[in-house]
Formats: structure tokens, C-alpha cells, sequence
């Protein structure tokens, strides 16, 4: 593997959205920033994914198909990955509902509220993950 392969592999996101729209979206802001993106839009196949592959860090939305959550995510990672449990970023469209509010309060992890702009997600993934180096 060439220091440039190195360098990607460690910037390898995992992308957890079930909106189309939004994991383009969100997919196609990451890699233009240097990132590499796996998506998924579902939490148990997440799951599946981070017990097989190497990852940098996870973008997971709080509220996702397939009876795992983003707050379940979380909890996984915790447990078995837990060097991945601070470069975690949660991405919602539902802030104000208690039950993310206390997943928030729990993990610490930060939250990016939809819709949202590129820079302000972009900053909350460097400060969370560090810069992917292109």
C-alpha cells in the first residue's frame, strides 16, 4: 500500500443515511474534502460493516431503518470499536425530540442539525475526525 492509499484508508468515513438525497448529498461534501465514504442506509447493516472493515470515523443520522438507531450505533461502537466512539458525528433533522436530546447529552457526541451547510458540517467533521489528508 503507497503512503497516499495509507493516508485515504485512514479517512475512510462511514456514512449512515437512509434519505437518498441527504447521502448524496452528504457523501459527495465528504469526499470532495478528501475523505473515502462507505454508505449504508441502514444501522444494522452499519453494524455489519464496522465489524468487517476499517474505519476512520462514522457520520450515522439519529433516526435510521432496520430497528438500529443512530443512539444504538453509538452504543455498539462503544462497546466493541471504542476507538471510533469520539470521531462519531450525528446528523438530524429532529433535535428538539428528548429522546435525541438525552442520546446528546450521553454520548457527548456532536450533532449536526438538518438542513445544514456544507462549511458548518465539514468544520464539525474535521474538529471530530481531524482533516483527511487528499
Amino acid at each position: 500500500m503507497t503512503q497516499t492509499e495509507a493516508q485515504r484508508a485512514c479517512a475512510r468515513v462511514l456514512l449512515i443515511e437512509d434519505e437518498p438525497a441527504v447521502m448524496e448529498f452528504v457523501r459527495s461534501a465528504l469526499e470532495r474534502n478528501g475523505y473515502s465514504v462507505a454508505c449504508t442506509e441502514s444501522g444494522a447493516e452499519a453494524l455489519r460493516l464496522l465489524e468487517a472493515g476499517d474505519f476512520h470515523g462514522v457520520v450515522s443520522d439519529m433516526r435510521t431503518p432496520g430497528g438500529v438507531d443512530g443512539a444504538q450505533v453509538y452504543a455498539w461502537i462503544a462497546a466493541h470499536r471504542p476507538e471510533l466512539a469520539s470521531r462519531l458525528v450525528f446528523i438530524t433533522g429532529d433535535i428538539a425530540n428528548e429522546e435525541t436530546a438525552a442520546t446528546l447529552r450521553r454520548t457527548g457526541a456532536p450533532c449536526v442539525e438538518k438542513p445544514f451547510r456544507v462549511l458548518d458540517f465539514i468544520t464539525v467533521v474535521e474538529k471530530t475526525m481531524g482533516r483527511a489528508v487528499s
